[in-house]
């Protein structure tokens, strides 16, 4: 997480010398963009032991997942921008960890991140390059849980297949990106969101899981100005 950061970073301090560059278009007060393009999420995974009568140091990691993305912006004044992230279902899969690490895939898991930010974006409104910073509230949706053989294996043992349900959480997002203006219509964004997520896993054996997520986003785009 802290060197995708820091990348992220040192990017924007380097790329922030043309900002002295301006042109006749602007993004600012009064505007819409639209942003198309994709997402990377990752989610960096501190996993509870699934409750008794599990095995000790029962655990779970789980995978990233690439998806298209649909960004809309409104530019409430030249500087502070509203900005809803929106796309398409990313689909987790979810592997053993801990004593349990090695056993394979336990099952995949939908989610749909809606998040919605306030945005302050750097320098004047015509400049060509223009990072900016976020702040906002993400609601992570789980749906269309799956379980695996392997899953079963791990918690019923010769019963009836296990399933389980991931709990839908509110959480706290901050970004970092930059938009490059191309033309009067058209730039580049790119950015990394950090979330704070926190979920709880139920499982049809009774048992239950807490896991923290915290997933890192990587995302870039094409944007078109209304």
């Amino acid at each position: 997480m802290n060197k995708q950061l820091h990348g992220a970073a040192a990017l924007l301090v380097l790329a922030s010398a043309l900002a002295a560059s301006t042109g006749a278009s602007a993004q600012a007060r009064g505007d819409w963009t639209v942003k198309v393009g994709v997402n990377k999420i990752t989610p960096k995974v501190e996993s509870g032991d699934v409750s008794a009568p599990a095995l000790p140091g029962t655990k779970a990691d789980v995978g990233p997942d690439t998806k298209p993305i649909l960004n809309l912006a409104y530019f409430v004044t030249d500087n502070i921008v509203a900005e809803l992230d929106l796309g398409t279902p990313y689909r987790h899969k979810l592997f053993g960890a801990g004593a349990i690490e090695g056993t394979g895939e336990l099952g995949t898991a939908d989610v749909l991140p809606p998040t919605l930010f306030a945005q302050y974006r750097f320098f004047k409104p015509d400049a060509v390059f223009r990072p900016y910073v976020g702040v906002g509230l993400t609601y992570a949706y789980f749906r269309r849980e799956r379980g695996s053989a392997q899953l079963t294996a791990v918690l019923n043992t010769g019963g009836p297949a296990s399933t389980f349900s991931l709990k839908a959480k509110a959480a706290v997002s901050a970004q970092i990106g930059a938009n490059f203006r191309i033309n009067e219509r058209w730039s580049i964004d790119g950015g990394v969101i950090a979330t704070k997520l926190k979920t709880t896993a139920t499982y049809s054996t009774g048992q239950t899981q807490e896991m923290r997520l915290d997933p890192i986003a990587i995302n870039a785009g094409v944007v078109f100005k209304f």
